[in-house]
């Protein structure tokens, strides 16, 4: 971990740049790193608070010598990377487990999709609220709530199956573009329709579609 956090803030002062940096680690392991704080979960976690830094702050005595091209791995908003595998509690996925498979079932989608869209939404913490509002494993807002039958979004039964159910309607609807439905279970599916059915130009939204693509595929 600190040869990792070393190898960060490398990147930053070979350029003299200004960012702090956010760690998750997610519920099988995987670690991200961004230098945008994502508050929509609370997920990240600052690990780096950095200040300027310019190529004096580096002696001249010849020891330090590059390690990675900065060009390569630079840090764009909303832009995550991981590194190996760390130690991570799997106990909530498989408390959650049966239930998601009896949602998926009864809603017919596919189990994997709605474990991936849960993982990114809460990592599993039936208790997760943003700050925009949004609340329980599949993080859902009060008028999708109202929209598919949930009265308690606090409650981990009613609120994966109004998530199943907004994600299987959003899959009906974008079909047969599974992206897209994804991108829409974010961002709202009218954004995707006003951006003539195409993932709205949104950080968030394009690292989510691609973070859940990824959790579903591999």
């Amino acid at each position: 971990m600190i040869k990792m956090a070393v190898i960060i803030l490398a990147f930053f002062i070979s350029n003299g740049v200004r960012a702090d940096i956010y760690k998750f680690t997610d519920i099988d392991g995987r670690v991200y790193y961004t230098n945008t704080k994502v508050p929509r979960h609370g997920l990240y976690k600052r690990i780096i608070r950095t200040k300027y830094y310019s190529e004096i702050n580096v002696p001249r005595h010849g020891l330090y010598k590059p390690i990675v091209s900065t060009k390569i791995f630079r840090f764009p908003n909303s832009d995550y990377y991981h590194t190996k595998p760390h130690t991570f509690s799997g106990a909530n996925k498989k408390k959650f487990a049966d239930l998601i498979e009896q949602a998926a079932y009864r809603h017919q989608v596919d189990a994997k999709l709605v474990h991936a869209v849960i993982q990114t939404e809460s990592a599993y913490n039936s208790t997760a609220q943003s700050s925009k509002g949004a609340v329980g494993l599949m993080q859902l807002m009060p008028d999708t709530a109202r929209r598919f039958g949930v009265t308690d979004r606090n409650d981990p039964d009613q609120n994966v199956d109004g998530g199943t159910r907004y994600l299987k309607y959003l899959i009906n609807l974008f079909n047969p573009n599974l992206g897209l439905a994804v991108a829409a279970y974010n961002a709202g599916e009218n954004a995707v329709i006003r951006n003539n059915n195409s993932i709205p130009p949104y950080p968030e939204t394009q690292n989510y579609v691609r973070q859940v693509l990824a959790l579903y595929n591999r």
